[in-house]
């Protein structure tokens, strides 16, 4: 099976040096062998790019297309480097603990390196859209690279994000109203009405409970974001949404499960 869907889904494995990251930064092509216009191909970017294997990418994308439920979609794995949690996060605010120093760097290396060598390497110079999407602190920062630059992107897809991200320890004060950087990014940014936005939890995703309410930080931080956007303007119906996964882990295996349903959801064939 696995040569077979080969057939419909190429992999190109590259190495890109980053001038701004300071190391060799692999990247994962998943193209769909399929004719398609130039202006009908979509770019999905996919932090975490190192576990696209063990998630079965490319068979995800060849059973889709194989139905033909989905539409022509360039997959593009991002692996993270030894320094994932300074390179993750959001690009403008550190956490309490001075995490993701380096995420305005990351930010520069996917508009300024990646964009320009994706066109390169691939030969399209206009997609239909561009997406970004990632697990866990992966999802956060695509969350925070086009809530930052949404003249760039179109959908997000964010599996078990880290949006507990913070700026003060819970020991130091933490107010859970200002906090939290993302839903303090979000309340004060601008709307955009082009942005859609996907996110999965899953029920057994962590067992912590800081304001004991009875919800597991993930859900509770999950859907307080999205009552941030829904307060910016953004409509729960046609621009968000939003899938708990009974029994869902913090793991590849749970975003494996959840990864067709954002595929689908993002560029169905009746989308």
């Amino acid at each position: 099976m696995a040569l077979v869907n080969q057939t419909i889904v190429a992999v190109k494995k590259y190495v890109l040096p980053s001038r701004f990251l300071r190391r060799d930064v692999r990247i994962d092509f998943f193209i769909p062998v399929m004719s398609a216009k130039e202006n009908e191909m979509s770019l999905l970017l996919i932090n975490d790019g190192q576990d696209m294997e063990e998630l079965g990418l490319v068979d995800l994308l060849a059973g889709l297309y194989r139905k033909n439920e989905i539409r022509p979609l360039l997959c593009v794995g991002v692996h993270c480097g030894d320094d994932r949690k300074n390179e993750y996060g959001t690009a403008a605010v550190k956490d309490y603990k001075g995490r993701g120093a380096k995420a305005g760097l990351y930010t520069q290396f996917i508009l300024d390196e990646l964009f320009p060598f994706i066109t390169a390497e691939s030969g399209i110079t206009v997609f239909k859209e561009k997406s970004f999407a990632g697990f866990s602190l992966g999802g956060l920062s695509a969350l925070d690279i086009i809530w930052n630059h949404p003249e760039s992107f179109v959908k997000a897809g964010v599996f078990s994000g880290s949006f507990w991200w913070r700026t003060r320890g819970l020991d130091e004060g933490y107010i859970e109203d200002t906090d939290r950087i993302m839903h303090a990014q979000i309340r004060k940014g601008n709307y955009s009405p082009w942005l859609k936005f996907f996110f999965e939890t899953g029920t057994l995703d962590e067992t912590e409970d800081r304001n004991k309410n009875g919800i597991i930080d993930s859900i509770d931080d999950t859907i307080g974001l999205i009552a941030e956007l829904e307060h910016k303007g953004y409509n729960r119906l046609t621009d968000i949404k939003y899938l708990e996964l009974t029994d869902g882990r913090h793991d590849v295996a749970t975003w494996a499960k959840a990864m067709p349903e954002f595929l689908k959801w993002g560029w169905g064939k009746g989308m």
